[in-house]
């Protein structure tokens, strides 16, 4: 291998050292958020599917229900997304790593859900209205 290969790699494992160090992957607080986006985001879907189940079987009251408890999940979700905005904002280094994006693609998955069922409640609501 020749100087400036070596060179070359040498330049390129630093600049990875020095993302890890800007970056931790054990930043506690970050992972907490991260794990309460994905409890979350979870929530948000499972609500939502639950809230289509139950308009399904004609229980319109037990379906507002879940998809209130829907959006309280969602309400939490941007509340921890808010957080990580705000300290970004503030200048501090926020992670963007596999744990984030999962975290995210869970909250994103979750809200999907939840707009789609909110009309299909609303949609058999009126096929019920219909078939009275």
């Amino acid at each position: 291998m020749d100087l400036d290969a070596l060179q070359t790699q040498v330049a390129e494992l630093t600049a990875k050292m020095e993302k890890l160090e800007e970056n931790p992957m054990g930043d506690d607080e970050r992972m907490q958020v991260v794990m309460g986006l994905i409890m979350h985001g979870g929530s948000i879907k499972g609500f939502a599917l639950q809230a289509i189940k139950a308009a399904r079987e004609g229980d319109f009251a037990q379906a507002d229900d879940f998809l209130a408890q829907s959006a309280d999940e969602a309400k939490s979700a941007h509340d921890a997304q808010t957080s990580m905005l705000t300290a970004a904002a503030q200048g501090e280094k926020v992670a963007i790593d596999i744990y984030m994006v999962h975290a995210q693609d869970h909250v994103m998955t979750g809200l999907a859900t939840r707009d789609l069922a909110v009309e299909m409640v609303a949609l058999y609501k009126r096929l019920a209205e219909t078939a009275s």
